[in-house]
């Protein structure tokens, strides 16, 4: 059993070089394909009620608030995490649940008026109301990545 093996060689003296690559040929094989993506993205969903998160009043009512700045600091009030919730009844009832950055806030009393104005000044929206709530309580954590880039916190 002990059977012995060999590896043939074979000697050459030279080896022609491979064909170089050409972009007329990249072309000419390669046609681009048809992008099944194409216009995906940019579709709405259909028969989306305007009251639901991308529906044509949620989507406003977040347009005012992110129009509403705190006095302190350079974001909106969106951005910056004090709205928790956004709902809106197919009647137009809007309630938006907010808090502040802190009780002490010295915009503690006029916020919430603010946002209960410009809130019920979007069309579609019959009522608008604002709970103002301290729990959980806001802390930097709330902001999106905008307001953080803003503040120099990226």
């Amino acid at each position: 059993m002990n059977e012995e093996r060999r590896i043939e060689v074979e000697e050459v003296d030279a080896v022609a070089p491979p064909p170089r690559a050409r972009v007329e040929d990249a072309r000419e094989t390669f046609e681009r394909k048809r992008d099944y993506l194409e216009g995906f993205l940019s579709q709405k969903p259909a028969d989306l009620p305007a009251g639901q998160p991308g529906g044509a009043t949620y989507d406003a009512i977040i347009d005012a608030l992110k129009d509403i700045f705190d006095p302190e600091i350079p974001v909106n009030i969106y951005d910056l995490g004090l709205i928790y919730n956004v709902e809106v009844t197919d009647a137009g009832h809007a309630v938006v649940t907010m808090t502040l950055t802190t009780p002490h806030c010295p915009v503690a009393e006029s916020m919430p008026g603010e946002v209960e104005l410009r809130v019920g000044a979007v069309p579609g929206v019959g009522h608008a109301e604002v709970n103002l709530v301290w729990d959980p309580p806001w802390d930097p954590a709330k902001m999106s990545d905008e307001a953080r880039l803003e503040l120099g916190m990226l």
